[in-house]
């Protein structure tokens, strides 16, 4: 390929404002007549609306992100000593008061002595809570969050 063989597109050229009425550009130079925006170095911050109250204040004020993670709830070890050689899944946790629902995540954690040998059947449990209940002689069973029922739909 020689010199005079190269394909380059032609530049687009710049159009000069404010050059006169004949130069298709002149006198207000595209900008309208008068205001905020026609003056040379105008700007306002992001987020101005002309002194109408801005959308971020507006909405409410809210501390970092919602998650849409259901929250686990604590249960403790030493909470567990109540459920001697018995199972503590949800539906108990929940006859016992210790958690809110028997839908809720529940995720045991190490606080106080287990005593009794437990069968724990949750969402979640604490690397010392699993010790700390295999070493009473119970067992740790991870298992997926119950589901709520869902209502069937009246026929019309």
């Amino acid at each position: 390929m020689q010199y005079h063989e190269l394909q380059v597109a032609k530049q687009k050229k710049t159009n000069r404002v404010g050059r006169g009425i004949s130069a298709g550009q002149g006198k207000t130079a595209g900008r309208g007549t008068k205001g905020q925006n026609a003056r040379a170095g105008h700007s306002h911050r992001a987020g101005f609306e002309g002194g109408q109250t801005s959308l971020m204040k507006r909405l409410p004020k809210l501390r970092g992100f919602k998650s849409i993670r259901p929250k686990m709830e604590n249960v403790y070890t030493s909470a567990l000593n109540d459920f001697a050689n018995k199972t503590a899944d949800n539906t108990s946790l929940y006859e016992a008061k210790l958690i809110s629902s028997p839908y809720v995540r529940v995720k045991i954690v190490l606080n106080g002595e287990i005593t009794s040998k437990v069968t724990a059947i949750v969402q979640g449990a604490s690397k010392g809570a699993t010790e700390a209940i295999v070493k009473a002689g119970g067992s740790v069973t991870i298992v997926e969050q119950v589901k709520r029922q869902k209502k069937p739909v009246p026929k019309k």
